[in-house]
């Protein structure tokens, strides 16, 4: 595998995720919620969702190339599999890999794949989603949790600040992506999804417009 090291984005996301607001915190539990069977986490991060897979999930096989997010996420997946609740959870296990390059225990079939915040991020959407789409066994999901672009005055800043500081200041991320649509066009059919916003309206905060939902390959 090659190891991706962002060190100041990473201690940045560490302590942003140690302090997400609560409507980030629900919509972290509305992307889990229902799921079942076995699960792909692609860019799982310090395993912010870990908390939040229900007990009909029986393994989570989570991917993370950044190494200080990764030790995290390791970590939390140890504890929470020497909790009280353990046995009542998912068996969680912390990789290193990216959707170009996954490692041997992310072989599928899947029965979902989970994206949170990490296509903003991967050098080639239509790839990383096309992968999560082979993984899956026919009828299997994808559920997706992304910022994703917008139009008029706020869509011009994405599109400002993706062409400049924005990606080498925030570990890749890009915040004008049609994600919805690079989805879709992978072969996927969209089963639920709502647009939601991660800041007031009047924010011009070039992440705010999110996209929540669930697309499947179809059986």
């Amino acid at each position: 595998m090659t190891e991706i090291e962002h060190p100041r984005f990473a201690r940045l996301w560490s302590w942003a995720m140690r302090h997400e607001p609560r409507d980030i915190v629900r919509a972290r539990a509305e992307l889990l919620e229902g799921l079942g069977g076995r699960v792909l986490e692609v860019g799982a991060g310090t395993g912010s969702n870990f908390a939040h897979y229900p007990s009909t999930v029986t393994e989570v096989v989570a991917v993370e190339p950044e190494a200080i997010l990764r030790r995290e996420a390791a970590a939390l997946a140890d504890e929470i599999g020497r909790g009280a609740n353990a046995s009542d959870g998912p068996r969680i296990t912390v990789h290193d890999g990216t959707f170009e390059d996954l490692p041997d225990a992310a072989t599928g079939p899947f029965d979902a794949v989970v994206c949170s915040l990490v296509l903003c991020t991967v050098p080639d959407p239509a790839r990383a989603v096309a992968t999560a789409f082979d993984v899956l066994r026919p009828g299997g999901e994808l559920r997706y949790y992304e910022h994703v672009a917008t139009d008029g005055a706020l869509g011009g800043l994405q599109r400002a600040v993706d062409a400049t500081f924005w990606p080498r200041a925030f570990g890749g991320c890009h915040t004008h992506r049609d994600t919805v649509s690079t989805i879709r066009a992978a072969g996927f059919e969209t089963s639920r999804h709502r647009d939601l916003r991660s800041a007031p309206r009047w924010t011009p905060v070039p992440i705010a417009p999110m996209a929540l939902g669930v697309a499947r390959r179809p059986a």
